[in-house]
């Protein structure tokens, strides 16, 4: 029996009644840790897929968890905010600052711009990707917000559930004014009058980063290496695709869809790999692939001379990535391996994009009809599943599905020097 008062403690004064996360981007200049108490985990996420998300960080959705209140990421030195992130506030609207990191680009979270009242502290939400571990007792992924149909196919069209538990789709009133925002959507692009139904707008959310890619040309059809970045997939049929993806049970097959258009497109993937994951700040990287001659303004060989706010990251010995250092959007992947490069005259180099800044004439992020998602395989799946095997496992299968649905197969194909 205690003696001493000392020796006893109420149950949230126990070390075991609190438990501490760490992250870290992939250069490791932003290293952070989160100390929760255990009563609050798992903590929710939830993917967030509005426009500012997806051009703030070039993917298809964020991936955030708000941490208990009074609790403030720890810098751990010689990390921190003045030192290692850039801050960007979207618009004079702004709840809240997004931070990433100022030497590879990847996302950390968003901090509030006004002090909570009850505990003087701005309130966070942290991007769980970057976090050493992501098991569902650490971290649950439970809502998709701000999802638009007209933005779909996403990861709210693809992973409606995980281990059978379905995940929540929510989306305020247009009329609600705690989001003003969640009705206003980007503007149209300002592409060239005479040829802009031809051209996808690839545009970071600050507009540091700003160009336009091409639909497929005939010289990129003919070349040997180039063509095996393009594959035909049906365009989508507004008047059906809904439907069908509301409808599991009832498959589309080959036949159905073989009234629709067949277009040649560029090829597209989802990374799940722990650099992709660690330079973008989510789960899942979706990229497509285009030659160097085919971006507007150009870029060099090795990303070199774009100008603008991108800024370059070597992730590796033969990777180069771009992004914006204006607000952190993941934009390019450059591989150098003679693979890429074309042995037709003039060698032209393929390069990723990300396809989470590419958006249509009319405005429309939706690029099903751009490009031909791989649904039958994820890049990365391996080190996908070691940080997240539920999520991981979830994704893939309901990819699949949807190809199935919407194109009567789950659409397998090689991707050279795939990531």
């Amino acid at each position: 029996m205690a003696t001493d008062l000392h020796d006893l403690h109420l149950p949230h004064q126990l070390a075991a009644a609190y438990k501490t996360l760490t992250a870290q981007c992939h250069c490791k200049s932003a290293h952070f840790t989160v100390t929760v108490p255990s009563s609050a985990l798992p903590l929710p996420v939830h993917l967030c897929h509005c426009s500012i998300c997806r051009y703030t960080h070039g993917t298809l959705c964020s991936f955030h968890a708000p941490l208990p209140k009074g609790v403030e990421p720890e810098f751990v030195l010689p990390s921190s905010i003045a030192s290692s992130l850039t801050g960007y506030v979207h618009s004079p609207q702004a709840a809240a600052e997004r931070f990433f990191c100022t030497t590879c680009g990847c996302h950390i979270g968003d901090r509030d711009l006004k002090p909570d009242p009850d505990t003087g502290k701005p309130e966070w939400r942290v991007a769980t990707s970057i976090f050493a571990a992501h098991d569902e007792d650490s971290f649950q992924i439970r809502s998709h917000c701000f999802t638009d149909p007209t933005t779909e196919p996403n990861l709210s069209t693809w992973l409606p559930s995980i281990n059978g538990r379905k995940i929540h789709v929510w989306n305020p009133s247009p009329n609600d004014p705690q989001f003003p925002l969640a009705s206003s959507p980007p503007p149209k692009p300002d592409l060239p009058n005479n040829e802009n139904k031809n051209l996808l707008l690839a545009q970071c959310h600050c507009a540091g980063v700003r160009f336009t890619l091409p639909r497929p040309s005939p010289q990129e059809i003919a070349d040997p290496l180039l063509s095996r970045y393009l594959k035909s997939s049906p365009n989508p049929n507004p008047s059906s695709s809904k439907a069908n993806d509301d409808n599991d049970d009832k498959p589309t097959t080959a036949t159905a869809t073989a009234t629709a258009t067949t277009t040649l497109k560029r090829v597209a993937c989802l990374c799940l790999c722990a650099d992709c994951r660690l330079v973008s700040g989510a789960h899942a990287m979706p990229w497509t692939f285009a030659p160097l001659s085919c971006i507007q303004p150009e870029v060099g060989p090795g990303l070199e001379g774009f100008g603008g706010t991108l800024r370059l990251y070597r992730s590796s010995e033969r990777v180069t990535r771009g992004f914006c250092g204006g607000c952190g959007a993941t934009v390019f992947y450059a591989l150098d391996d003679e693979e890429r490069v074309s042995l037709l005259p003039g060698g032209e180099r393929i390069v990723d994009v990300a396809v989470g800044i590419l958006r249509d004439w009319e405005g429309r992020i939706a690029v099903e009809d751009w490009v031909t998602w791989r649904t039958g395989r994820l890049a990365g799946m391996e080190t996908g599943k070691e940080f997240d095997g539920a999520f991981a496992e979830a994704l893939a299968e309901g990819l699949g599905a949807w190809g199935v649905r919407r194109h009567g197969e789950r659409m397998e194909f090689n991707i050279p020097l795939d990531l």
